[in-house]
Order: C-alpha cells, then structure tokens, then sequence
C-alpha cells in the first residue's frame, strides 16, 4: 500500500526510470547501458519504499499519547510550551530517516485548534535548533482531557510538508493526515499531566508506539 500523498512523486520517478530503460536500449555501450538500467531500477525501489504506508494498529485509550511518526527518539526533555499548550511540558523529538515510513497519524483524538505554517532553514533534522529554525508545521489538537501540541519539522533533504488539517477538524487518533518529503523530524509536546512512556533511541512507529501515558 502506497500513500496517496506519494502518487505524483511516483508517477514521475516511473516515467523517468522508463525514459531512462528506453534510452539504455539504444545504448552501445555496455557500462553506460547497464548504468541507466541500474540507476532506473534504483531510482523506482526507493521511491516505492520511500511512500509505503502499512496499516497499523492503534491503541483506543484517551489516557495515552501515541507516535505520529516513525523513527527514532533523538530528544527526551522538559520544555515550557508557550505557543499553544501555555505550560510547562514534556517533548520527545522523533527523527525520520529516508529509510522510514514518512506518513504521519494523529496522536489523541480531539479537535484542531491551532495549525501554523513557519517558513525557515533546513538544518539537519537531528540538530536541536531544527525545532526553532527550520521549516515547520504546528498543529494543536484538544480534546476533554487536554491538549497536545506537534510539529512536522523539516530536515536538510527534506523539502515539502504536506498536512492535510484544517482548524475545527474533528480527527481520530491514528489517522494518517500528511507526512514530510525526503527525511524529518517530528516534536511532540503534552502537558506534565502525563508521564513519557518511551525511551531515548527507541525506534518507534506511527499510530502505535506509545510516547505517553496519563499519570
């Protein structure tokens, strides 16, 4: 199963690696035929592992917070929150590799009540500062038991974020809503009410890996 996020992306990658074998058939040299072959082929492979998106099974529980991201966890800390959850909070930073699966799912039920687009840099997603300078995605939801703030950060490959929400949405948790092109970073922030449930370089998986329990 493939995103529908990824279609244009992989439309263009098969058109290309099809040009590209088509040329290879007219090519008289052998290094340079097998090149355009093998690059073609290459080029299809990444692209269709790069937009997979497998199906998962998310826990139904208002008292915890699952990943909206698959990666590994780069930063477990405390924070003071002052954009949406007006607070002191806990954040864990979630890094995508190109390798990952790049959907992104919706971590509590709730309703969207803050989205905001920040144009900036493309620092490493791994460096701290990515959080306050990169290209990011804000997104607040609440629900009756609290609120959850998250960004979609993007990385230094990383070049487009797509985040199919809009302010007033009613979403459930595990719902795939966007995902960030080509390597990121996602940081997620909830009340000091719950307790991390995950730990510092854990791989974890959107829609099911648990970040945080309700004390």
């Amino acid at each position: 199963m493939f995103t529908k996020y990824g279609y244009s992306t992989i439309g263009i990658a098969a058109f290309v690696s099809f040009v590209m074998i088509c040329i290879s058939f007219y090519v008289s040299n052998q290094a340079v035929k097998y090149f355009l072959i093998l690059f073609a082929l290459l080029l299809m492979a990444f692209t269709l592992n790069f937009f997979r998106d497998p199906e998962r099974i998310t826990p139904k529980d208002d008292n915890l917070i699952i990943s909206p991201a698959d990666g590994k966890i780069i930063v477990i800390k405390d924070v003071e929150e002052n954009n949406f959850l007006h607070s002191r909070g806990k954040q864990i930073s979630i890094f995508m590799s190109p390798l990952n699966v790049h959907v992104n799912r919706i971590p509590i039920s709730g309703v969207v009540e803050y989205l905001k687009y920040h144009q900036g840099k493309f620092i490493k997603a791994f460096d701290d500062k990515a959080s306050q300078e990169n290209e990011r995605m804000e997104i607040g939801i609440k629900n009756n038991f609290g609120k959850v703030f998250f960004t979609q950060v993007a990385g230094f490959v990383a070049r487009r974020i797509v985040t199919d929400l809009n302010i007033g949405d009613s979403v459930s948790v595990g719902k795939r809503f966007g995902m960030i092109k080509f390597g990121s970073r996602v940081d997620i922030i909830v009340p000091d009410e719950f307790i991390v449930a995950a730990k510092l370089g854990e791989n974890v998986l959107a829609g099911e890996t648990i970040l945080f329990k309700r004390k």
